[in-house]
């Protein structure tokens, strides 16, 4: 696999939120693991007054755009009633125009919604916003209930940690989830949320819940190989199937057995990645039995094969 590196640039706008600036900045930053160049900017060079007390230094202006791949766009404060400067507004458009990849971390959708390449798109932004969102821009088809929206070229997140799982998201589409594991081992951050996990989830039941089911995931990861029935995860959870079924849908945004078929893909995605393998060997390591079944289920969930993905991200 091609390890050309891929040139990230982090916008911090005024007003600009620190856990918003950071994620990316940490994820992305300059290292000899990660195939990728960090470059952090502003509207111009010299000081940006942050939000909850902080304030940056930042040594570039916009001509930073110029060489990025992906420009992210963090959260700021009072999106709502602050208009992204006119220039920052046309940056981001020619450097879209250019090929360049925009995504916006929380309430940092406003500023990409003043291009107007959200519109007629699904985008999502911290729950708190997302009512001033449609609002602000009523083209754009604002998703509340969501972690992250990848439209290909433009990528929203909801506020805060959702940025993780927006990053690592981009990680694996750019060079698999053998290094998107990678980062995440790093943050010490869960390996993968899916973008249509809920971004809060009203409890109405004991939290030791939520406790009894990351232990049932663990222990899942660990028994790919073998078969996996609702009713043996519920065991596993010590509740019944309906509760668990229940319960793990508003906690992961998937069924159980979708979740366990996503995790089968994900782990023969890294053995593809990181060893020799054969289909058929990979297939019954994962527990999906055949090549042919490994195959079918590649084909549905990445619309490629797994000769293709290795092709692409072995390393």
């Amino acid at each position: 696999m091609s390890r050309k590196n891929h040139h990230v640039v982090v916008l911090v706008l005024d007003g600009a939120k620190p856990l918003d600036v950071g994620i990316p900045a940490q994820v992305f930053s300059n290292r000899p693991s990660m195939p990728y160049e960090l470059r952090v900017c502003g509207a111009a060079p010299g000081p940006v007054t942050g939000g909850e007390g902080l304030s940056y230094h930042v040594a570039e202006g916009l001509e930073a755009f110029e060489h990025a791949d992906t420009i992210f766009i963090p959260g700021y404060r009072e999106p709502a009633t602050t208009e992204p400067p006119a220039a920052v507004v046309g940056a981001l458009t020619a450097a879209h125009e250019r090929g360049t990849r925009l995504a916006a971390i929380s309430t940092g959708a406003f500023a990409l919604a003043a291009t107007g390449l959200l519109d007629g798109k699904r985008a999502t932004t911290h729950w708190h916003y997302t009512k001033a969102l449609a609002e602000r821009h009523p083209l754009v088809r604002v998703d509340e209930n969501v972690l992250f929206v990848d439209e290909g070229d433009v990528l929203t997140s909801a506020g805060a940690a959702s940025g993780i799982d927006l990053c690592l998201h981009l990680v694996r589409r750019d060079h698999g989830v053998g290094l998107s594991n990678h980062v995440a081992r790093r943050l010490v951050a869960a390996p993968y949320r899916s973008g249509g996990q809920a971004q809060y989830v009203p409890r109405s039941v004991p939290e030791p819940l939520g406790d009894l089911f990351a232990s049932t995931r663990e222990w899942a990861l660990a028994h790919l190989a073998e078969p996996l029935t609702l009713e043996a995860l519920a065991r596993n959870a010590r509740v019944s199937a309906r509760t668990f079924s229940r319960r793990f849908v508003e906690d992961t945004g998937y069924t159980p057995m979708q979740w366990v078929l996503r995790a089968r893909v994900d782990l023969a995605r890294e053995l593809l990645e990181r060893t020799d393998l054969s289909v058929e060997q990979i297939a019954g390591r994962v527990g999906l039995g055949t090549g042919a079944n490994l195959r079918l289920h590649f084909h549905r969930i990445l619309g490629t094969s797994p000769t293709e993905y290795r092709h692409t991200f072995s390393a």
